[in-house]
């Protein structure tokens, strides 16, 4: 397989750094690595696969002869570097929500819609976490019954908030083991005007709200949804939940499918589907818990139960590392197959 000219934007970020370890354990073909930041952190050196590489400050000039771009920088970065990159001939995949509604960007999950990569335009958009956890379980599901509509509730861990996010849940907790007053400042947003603990509480609100009462987090899961599976009627419904665990995103699922699914039929399906492990043995205790998910690649599922109130419904308890599947390592799974269907070659 040719190797190829890698360029990390934000690389020593947290998803940067996981899209730096993924690479090495799936040993993608790197011929060339670039790492790029801020002009803050440039002159940091990083040790990848035993070899040390110095962070560069980003510019035009650093994208070229880049094969694929791994954005991971946040929106407003994206947004500043994806024309030079693209303009150099990198295949930018963006870890941010700057591209993925756009039409001419596609919004792939490699399980669901690997195909649609063959059409982007220099852009290929990751779907928010969030979407790829509960996505990845729904697209079997409605391929074998089809699904009239979805209700989902998000419990997220404080790493989606980033690092900052993390730190304020460990030090809100010491604080509240001492007896001191706990002291907020990110969480629920960090640009709003009241924050609440995160410690030992559980925050209904990720991101800002819309004049309809859902937030922007919400609205990313409609939306990116729809997309992903091509269908703008497409019926989900979600409220999203921040809650004081570090790592792993959980989803409580209710779907009402169209054709008759039973929870046994409904296993067996996801036992056999990509990306997807089942962990479902209540007699035994066995169900996913983001303690023990964290760190791994599959999204993982249990608690599957008929719902009782409607004549087609499931219940289902799904659980994902939101930096590995949600962001990372869709990402270099979208750079694989790229690979694969000759994306590189045709440069």
């Amino acid at each position: 397989m040719k190797g190829l000219h890698v360029a990390i934007l934000g690389a020593t970020g947290m998803v940067g750094q996981e899209l730096l370890d993924l690479l090495v354990e799936r040993e993608f073909p790197i011929e060339n690595l670039t790492l790029l930041s801020s002009a803050r952190s440039a002159g940091n050196r990083i040790l990848v696969g035993g070899k040390e590489y110095a962070v560069q400050e980003a510019t035009p000039e650093a994208f070229q002869g880049v094969d694929v771009a791994f954005f991971a920088a946040g929106g407003t970065i994206s947004q500043e570097w994806v024309t030079p990159a693209v303009e150099a001939g990198a295949l930018v995949i963006d870890n941010t929500s700057a591209f993925r509604m756009r039409e001419d960007v596609p919004l792939i999950v490699p399980e669901i819609n690997a195909e649609e990569i063959l059409k982007h335009k220099g852009i290929i958009a990751n779907p928010n976490c969030s979407t790829i956890i509960m996505a990845i379980v729904l697209k079997p599901i409605l391929d074998r019954a089809g699904i009239k509509r979805v209700v989902v509730s998000t419990y997220q861990a404080v790493s989606g908030a980033g690092g900052r996010g993390m730190d304020e849940l460990r030090r809100q907790t010491e604080d509240y083991v001492a007896g001191r007053e706990l002291e907020a400042s990110i969480l629920p947003v960090a640009s709003a005007p009241k924050h609440y603990p995160i410690a030992f509480n559980a925050i209904p609100q990720i991101d800002v709200f819309d004049e309809d009462g859902y937030t922007k987090e919400e609205w990313k899961m409609i939306r990116e949804t729809q997309k992903l599976f091509n269908d703008p009627e497409f019926k989900v419904s979600p409220t999203t939940i921040r809650i004081p665990v570090m790592r792993s995103h959980s989803e409580s699922i209710n779907v009402e499918t169209i054709t008759p699914l039973s929870p046994e039929e409904c296993r067996e399906l996801l036992r056999h589907s990509p990306g997807i492990e089942v962990m479902d043995d209540i007699e035994n205790q066995i169900y996913p818990q983001p303690l023990y998910t964290s760190g791994q690649d599959s999204v993982f599922v249990g608690r599957i139960r008929r719902d009782l109130t409607v004549e087609h419904g499931l219940n289902l308890w799904v659980v994902g590392d939101q930096i590995r599947k949600g962001a990372a390592l869709n990402a270099v799974q979208i750079a694989e197959h790229a690979h694969k269907l000759g994306v590189f070659t045709q440069k």
